[in-house]
């Protein structure tokens, strides 16, 4: 049992004793009563820009306890909670299972589903068809400074999965239980332990390279096995069940069990699923471009005269619009403070960017996707596929307008709104490079007006988000999955048994934090209905 304190508030420049001092000003003790205190939660409030606060939630452990709670009561902020119970053991079904299960990309979904079969003994088999991380990373190094792509292994596909090249964000709207025990692996992992407890928690691109190679070390350790370069080509199946994988068009591996977390870009897959006549259901998705500032201007916007202090770091923002007329919601995301925009391309002929940044988000320079929704209705031919012929349109009039190179057309905002091409744009971060030109002419006429107005609307909201020259990269069109891989409550796929859709490329998360859970949630199906083998 501990104490909770909620909505305690410091300045700027509180030391760690001031945190303790306040807790017990709040419990009416001296602070010398104070056995033990534990950040639960950190927030920052710069509301208003003459005086910014931290915000706390504290766990206090005290002595004569329930005395000090009767005294308290009323208070809404001071609460008693219970010392989190361990993870629940989870009884093993009875199914017997002949072969290991096969876990199919190495993603956040695929990791964590394979490290809690391994820990229950199921020894699972990781295909991963990108490059571990070392390899990966030398191939989109590759990419950016030359254009030379690997569509193998690049910053979709390999070890990680796409999250590995980002902020390594761990924001997420679900609220589930998992997500803490997934924080906690990945501090084990190697991840920084603030990540649990800050409000918006992040890894950085340059420490989750480690974390992610960590995980797969855990996963070795207690049986289980991950092969990289293995592309799953087709499925094996007889009548509604599948029987295995074939892996680079050649290799037949038997499972009687597979999980299917193949992040959202893998469409070669959804083909794959189609022609098998896979259940797959079109899905809302939004797509837009990049806008990048220099990171002083949103660090001004956000934090007034603090601006740069050492202990807020780089400001970051979340902005939306609802654009009345046309019925579409535009948004940021995936804000990268002190971060660049990145060449995310997987296929030859398309450009796709998207954000990353570092650990200290320091390279002075601030960019997000600015999107606009868009729905089935808008892309209908090809049936549940429609998505995915939608963005490679959009992607590879990209390529066509940034000059067939793998450079990326780049707009100022003031051209944008204008509506005319830039003859010239500066700071882009991008690489291989850009091409000014007038991205109206890579997006439907629908997105760019949204983004016009949003673009309006959010500078009223951030001062000097439509600074004339902020600049625009497109084409951001892998926000989240096309389609949704559809399944049951036992979270098979609905045609066939022993197949076990996860994670974002299925359609059931969206981001690092939620793939794992239902990566987790995933494994625990699998564990419960089946026991292991010797195999």
């Amino acid at each position: 049992m501990a104490i909770r304190i909620n909505n305690l508030r410091l300045p700027l420049e509180h030391s760690e004793r001031e945190l303790t001092r306040q807790a017990a000003r709040e419990l009416g003790l001296k602070e010398k009563d104070i056995l033990s205190l534990q950040i639960v939660r950190r927030s920052v409030d710069a509301r208003r820009k003459d005086r910014i606060w931290f915000v706390y939630a504290v766990d206090v452990e005290v002595t004569q306890e329930e005395r000090v709670l009767a005294r308290c009561r009323g208070k809404g902020q001071i609460a008693a909670v219970s010392t989190p119970a361990a993870e629940p053991e989870l009884n093993k079904g009875s199914l017997p299972l002949n072969q290991r299960p096969i876990v199919i990309g190495a993603g956040p979904a695929g990791l964590f589903a394979a490290l809690l079969l391994a820990r229950y003994g199921y020894r699972p088999l990781v295909l991963e068809r990108g490059a571990d991380v070392h390899s990966r990373a030398a191939a989109v190094e590759e990419f950016w400074s030359t254009g030379n792509l690997d569509p193998r292994s690049n910053v979709q596909f390999g070890e990680g999965g796409a999250g590995t090249f980002s902020d390594g964000k761990l924001t997420t709207r679900i609220d589930d239980p998992r997500r803490f025990l997934v924080l906690k692996e990945l501090v084990k992992a190697g991840a920084p332990e603030d990540i649990l407890y800050v409000h918006k928690p992040h890894i950085g691109t340059d420490i989750l390279r480690r974390v992610v190679v960590n995980l797969r070390r855990q996963i070795e350790a207690l049986g289980g096995e991950v092969r990289f370069l293995a592309r799953v080509t087709d499925l094996i199946l007889e009548g509604d069940r599948i029987q295995g994988v074939i892996v680079n068009h050649t290799q037949e591996i038997p499972a009687e069990v597979v999980i299917l977390a193949v992040g959202h870009s893998a469409r070669d897959t959804y083909r794959m699923l189609y022609r098998h006549q896979v259940s797959l259901t079109p899905k809302a998705f939004a797509i837009g471009a990049r806008i990048e500032h220099p990171q002083a201007l949103i660090d001004r916007a956000q934090y007034g005269a603090f601006a740069g202090h050492p202990r807020l770091g780089a400001a970051d923002y979340h902005l939306t619009y609802q654009d009345e007329e046309s019925g579409r919601g535009a948004y940021t995301f995936c804000m990268c403070p002190g971060g660049q925009v990145v060449a995310a391309a997987s296929e030859p002929g398309q450009v796709v960017t998207n954000g990353m940044s570092n650990r200290d988000r320091a390279s002075g320079t601030a960019n997000a996707a600015l999107v606009v929704q868009v729905f089935p209705p808008d892309f209908p031919e090809e049936g549940p596929l429609g998505g995915i012929a939608f963005q490679e349109k959009w992607e590879q009039a990209a390529f066509r307008l940034g000059g067939e190179s793998y450079r990326a057309p780049a707009q100022r905002v003031e051209d944008f709104l204008a509506g005319r091409p830039s003859s010239e744009v500066k700071g882009a971060s991008y690489r291989p490079g850009i091409t000014p030109a007038d991205l109206h002419r890579t997006l439907p006429h629908y997105v760019a007006k949204a983004m016009e107005k949003a673009i309006i609307n959010m500078d009223k909201k951030l001062k000097g988000f439509a600074h004339p020259d902020a600049v625009l990269t497109g084409v951001e069109t892998r926000t989240s999955a096309p389609v949704r891989i559809n399944r049951g409550e036992d979270r098979q796929a609905l045609e066939i048994a022993g197949l076990y859709p996860a994670g974002e490329g299925a359609g059931y998360a969206g981001g690092i934090m939620s793939a794992a859970v239902d990566g987790l949630k995933v494994a625990e199906a699998i564990i419960q209905r089946y026991r292991e083998g010797d195999y």
